[in-house]
């Protein structure tokens, strides 16, 4: 329940400070007088958007504190606040604070914390429900009946959204799968003849390098073939160069003791020999690495040009060859095995769409009770507004299946009859003027009976009408705000310009505005008696007001 609002520099309003109690508070004033500005500043409060225009000419910063009674332990909004880390100690009232800057910068505070604006919409939500003069639209659009019906319901639609979303998730993955399949299918002779023929080739890994090495070396042989033979000549029999060097080396052995010298050339010639031997071992393994062979040579050059030539027709690199025959194989396992995965995505489409159906099923059935109750809090509604003989009826109709959503298989609608034997037919196709305003007001105050939120506020539902017809609304909305003995009632605050709704009030504010020299301001002032028979009075006699007036003011007061 709001419990104090405090306003600075907004609009017209410099400061303002208001404390509200339980029960059915009114605020009047003049036509002009700033009852939006209030309603705006509030909205601020609660998380609306954040318009630079609202901050009062001359100063660079608006502010709006609103103060409510703790949310009691375990409700939704306390559970709310715990999750997003907004203290709340015991006793302790929830602070609403919302800042907003000249230039357009805006800051929002919980419990003096700070939070995002979108937090606050989502608190404000629980905290207060506004029936605007301008949201008459939304009661009327079809669009919208079923939201608000869902409310009323205090249905819980999250389990149906997500039902849907799962549903819709299976039949993608399945849409999916079967593409795929279909695909795989369409190109299967193509890719078990790929697969045929990569199997024939069998490519291994880094054969390609290995075989264009063996080439290039059996080329090089060819071309060098008549020098190597040379080569090695002079290192063969007794006249090569290797025997020589032994020969020489055991004539020195026998003189190497005569002196040094000669035994550092005997070292010396050891070492020759030794490496000699390693040049003619080389040389023979070249030889045989580099030996030239026609058909060795055309065999080669043909598995590697084979390889070359498929790795071009799949569009990889030859290393890749023997990967891409397994990704191939794969895409054939996956055409022979498609069946039994179609079959499991296809169990888990039906056995969403199961669950979906069974949720949504609840929840129309919900929507059938909750219209039941609406239908017959509205009903109540039309005698005492002088609507005896009209009927209203909410209807739940079935949805065909391609039109199931998130919200359910349900389309609803709200309808009216004006008269006795007339068919049912839109809101807004049937009523006349005075008659939609009362329709509109009997269906707000069925809502808000049942709605989450303490505090509830009426902004000029009764226009348009008068007399008898006002004086009803003025009592429907008090008692709506005692409760019916089975509730502890609601807070509601009205803005109202019809002196029998006013009189019903528990608690009179008027929202006067005054101007000094070229600065205008707002101001609300809370009224004791003497002061709600005069601003009543006003309210029935206009600009002058008479003695005849004061006198009606007085039997609208005692009425209450």
């Amino acid at each position: 329940m709001l419990t104090a609002l405090s306003i600075a520099n907004i609009v017209l309003i410099e400061r303002l400070d208001l404390d509200f109690e339980a029960g059915l508070g009114v605020l009047t004033g003049e036509t002009g007088a700033g009852k939006s500005i209030l309603l705006d500043a509030l909205g601020l409060a609660l998380g609306m958007r954040a318009d630079s225009a609202l901050v009062r000419q001359g100063t660079d910063k608006a502010q709006v504190t609103a103060s409510f009674t703790p949310p009691s332990h375990g409700s939704p909004l306390a559970a709310l606040l715990a999750e997003n880390e907004i203290a709340l100690d015991a006793g302790e009232p929830l602070l609403i604070r919302r800042t907003l800057k000249a230039d357009g910068g805006s800051r929002a505070f919980l419990n003096d914390q700070p939070c995002s604006a979108a937090l606050l919409r989502e608190v404000g939500t629980w905290l207060v429900e506004i029936h605007g003069q301008h949201d008459d639209r939304g009661l009327l659009a079809p669009a919208g009946h079923r939201a608000l019906l869902d409310t009323y319901a205090r249905a819980d639609t999250g389990a149906v959204a997500r039902a849907h979303a799962a549903w819709r998730t299976a039949e993608e993955r399945l849409a999916a799968a079967k593409a795929a399949i279909s695909e795989a299918t369409r190109d299967r002779e193509w890719i078990e003849h790929c697969v045929a023929e990569l199997r024939t080739l069998n490519p291994q890994l880094g054969e390609e390098a290995e075989l264009a090495e063996a080439r290039a070396a059996m080329q090089k042989g060819e071309r060098i073939a008549g020098d190597l033979g040379a080569i090695m000549e002079a290192f063969d029999g007794s006249a090569g160069g290797p025997a020589l060097l032994r020969g020489a080396a055991r004539r020195l052995d026998r003189l190497a003791g005569d002196h040094p010298l000669l035994a550092e050339a005997l070292a010396g010639l050891d070492r020759a020999i030794i490496e000699a031997d390693e040049a003619e071992q080389a040389l023979h393994s070249a030889a045989r690495a580099m030996e030239y062979d026609p058909e060795r040579l055309e065999a080669t050059e043909t598995r590697l040009f084979e390889l070359r030539a498929m790795a071009r027709k799949h569009g990889v690199q030859p290393d890749a060859l023997a990967e891409y025959t397994g990704e191939l194989a794969a895409r054939l396992d996956a055409i022979e095995g498609g069946t039994l995965g179609l079959a499991k995505l296809e169990a888990a489409v039906a056995e969403t769409a199961a669950a979906y159906t069974h949720a949504a099923t609840a929840l129309s059935g919900l929507r059938s009770k909750a219209a039941v109750r609406l239908d017959a809090a509205v009903a109540g509604e039309l005698v005492p507004l002088k609507l005896d003989a009209a009927r209203f009826q909410t209807l739940v109709e079935r949805l065909p299946a391609e039109r199931w959503g998130p919200d359910g298989m349900d389309r609803v609608e709200y309808l009216i009859a004006t008269n006795p034997g007339a068919p049912f037919a839109p809101l807004a196709k049937i009523a006349s003027g005075g008659e939609l305003s009362r329709f509109i007001l009997a269906l707000k105050v069925a809502l808000a009976e049942e709605g989450g939120a303490d505090t509830i506020i009426f902004d000029e539902i009764d226009r348009g009408v008068g007399g008898a017809v006002a004086s009803a609304i003025g009592e429907r909305l008090a008692r709506l705000a005692k409760g019916n003995g089975e509730g502890a009632g609601k807070q509601l605050l009205a803005v109202t310009h019809s002196p029998q709704v006013a009189a019903k009030g528990a608690a009179h504010f008027v929202i006067a505005k005054s101007s000094e020299g070229t600065v205008t301001r707002t101001s609300v002032h809370a009224l004791d008696d003497a002061g709600r028979r005069e601003e009543i009075a006003r309210m029935l006699s206009g600009t002058e007001v008479t003695e005849e007036a004061r006198a009606q003011a007085e039997r609208l007061l005692e009425s209450v």
